[in-house]
């Protein structure tokens, strides 16, 4: 699986998330390495960085700042699944490292 120059938009976050249907993710790949640039909604500016798994998964860092201006990072797991269409839908498990510490999950599909 091939995640360079795919476009995402969330469809489904918990409550605690910050990424809405308002934020846009633009990933590249370089061989194995993912990174991605996003904002949009709750988020003026983000950058994630990590790893192609062989299955797809992808396993990576994130930071951001929020209209509120505030820097948050986490780590996240992302599991892919293929829709009829061939878009590519992938499945969160996310953790935030600030003092909230809490976790959550999400979903963005390809556009």
């Amino acid at each position: 699986m091939h995640y360079n120059d795919r476009t995402f938009i969330s469809t489904e976050n918990t409550a605690n998330g910050e990424v809405s249907s308002k934020t846009t993710f633009h990933y590249k790949q370089e061989g194995n390495i993912i990174s991605a640039t996003y904002g949009g909604g709750e988020i003026i500016k983000g950058f994630l960085i990590g790893i192609v798994n062989e299955d797809g998964s992808l396993k990576f860092k994130y930071n951001h700042v929020n209209t509120k201006k505030e820097i948050r990072g986490g780590k996240c797991v992302s599991t892919p699944e293929i829709l009829e269409d061939g878009r590519i839908r992938l499945h969160e498990k996310w953790e935030w490292f600030d003092a909230e510490d809490s976790k959550g999950n999400s979903i963005i599909e390809e556009v």
